[in-house]
Formats: structure tokens, sequence, C-alpha cells
């Protein structure tokens, strides 16, 4: 786990703008290097452009699993709805970003908590060399904890989920139905059932558990958006395209 990627923030306008001028017939080295060279994303330092560069190669795999998120940004996806799939990509790999807000800043959501700050996120992060799944890159300094808990609660409030200054208010989040049903695809080809997918806790990111996302999932179904049965504990999800890179086709046809 480390501090660096955090630190730098969500990145939200300079990824958009490097992946919409992507050139897949040239490497992922390449393309970044361009970026960083003829700084493409308006960049308002070289300095800026070089630590753009270095989170863009660590958080993600554009030729893979996340050329759907390039493809959406090449054809003028909406932001609004291409701001939450960019936190799901981003959490494959920001292991440190998906705990948090998967497990702490979900919990509190769910207690009712109206407000956090830096302080309470810096107690969650020193309490991660303890916790099962994250690599810890070594021991933290005060000054570099605080640096991290204050760049957790940024990027929630870039995502939406938080407002506020120093000290943040729970924002009202609801996931753009496009957004929804790319993440669906996305979670689907992950877990292959249709109870899982509804159970997965990725969408504690979005602040939903697994009742809302049944609810979400009824109310698109009403719509014809997608199929949707269910008896007891068995259901079955008939969605709209094959895969999500499919949908994300579909979507900026």
């Amino acid at each position: 786990m480390s501090s660096f990627t955090i630190i730098k923030g969500s990145l939200i306008d300079e990824t958009y703008s490097a992946f919409a001028s992507w050139d897949f017939s040239r490497s992922k080295l390449e393309n970044l290097q361009d970026l960083e060279r003829e700084n493409t994303i308006g960049a308002a330092s070289r300095n800026w452009a070089r630590d753009v560069r270095k989170v863009l190669n660590r958080r993600f795999d554009p030729e893979g699993r996340d050329r759907p998120l390039v493809e959406l940004a090449q054809g003028d996806c909406d932001r609004q709805v291409w701001r939450p799939l960019l936190l799901w990509h981003m959490t494959r790999d920001e292991f440190l970003l998906r705990d948090f807000l998967v497990n702490w800043l979900f919990e509190k959501y769910e207690a009712g908590a109206y407000r956090v700050g830096t302080d309470d996120v810096a107690v969650y992060v020193g309490s991660l060399t303890k916790k099962q799944g994250i690599s810890w890159s070594g021991d933290w300094t005060r000054t570099t904890t605080e640096r991290v808990a204050s760049g957790l609660l940024r990027i929630a409030a870039d995502f939406g989920l938080l407002s506020g200054g120093a000290s943040k208010e729970f924002a009202p989040y609801h996931l753009p139905d496009e957004s929804l049903l790319y993440l669906l695809h996305a979670v689907a080809a992950e877990e292959k059932n249709a109870r899982r997918v509804i159970e997965a806790s990725d969408w504690h990111m979005y602040f939903m558990d697994s009742g809302e996302v049944e609810r979400e999932i009824l109310r698109l179904h009403q719509f014809h958006r997608l199929g949707y049965q269910a008896a007891g504990s068995l259901a079955t999800l008939d969605l709209p395209a094959e895969s999500p890179g499919a949908y994300a086709r579909e979507l900026v046809a």
C-alpha cells in the first residue's frame, strides 16, 4: 500500500482527458510519455504532469481491464455517468481506497454519522497495519498518515459522496441509470450469480446495500432496461449486453 496515489487524489479531469486522447495503436508507456511530454491534460506544471503520469501508470490498465473506461471517454461520455465508473475501476487497484469506502465510510453512513474528519480517518488508517488483505509499504509518519487521511476524504468528496471543508458531511447520492447498468455488467462479470451481484460489497462505495440494489434493479426491470426474476433465494438477471465493454460501446454509439 503506497501513500503516493492517495495523496495525489482522484484526478478525475486529468484521467478523462488522458483517456480521451489515448492511442490504442501505441503502448501504455508511449501514451504516458506523450501525456507528460506534450502535456495533453493541460497540467499547470511539468511536475504535475509527471505526477499524473505516475498515478495513471500505477492505477490503470487501459489496454485490458480498464479499456471500457477509455472507450467511454473517447466517445464523449457524460462525465456524470463516467465518474462513478472511474471510481469502480480505480478501486480494482487502489485497495486502500476501496477498503476505506466499502468498509469504514459505509459503516459510518449506515450508523447515521453526520460528519467525518481527518482525525477520524487517521485512526482508521493507523489500524490498517493489522488488517488482512492490505499490503503495507512501510511505517508512515504522523504527517503522512494525516495526508493520506485527508486524501481519502478529498477523493470521496470529488466523487460526490461527501461535501464540505476539513470536516465533511455525507452528501445525498444516487447513481445515474446508465452508471448503474454499467456497474451491474462489471460486477456480474466477476460474480456470475445474480444474488451475489446484488449482495456484492462494491455497492457500498455508492452507499447502497443489497436491498437498495435490488429495488433499483426492479425499477429498471419495470422500464425494460434489463430482465430480473426472483423467487426466494434464487434470482436471474438478464443484462442488455454481454460484457461491460459491450455495454460501454452501446452507451456511446
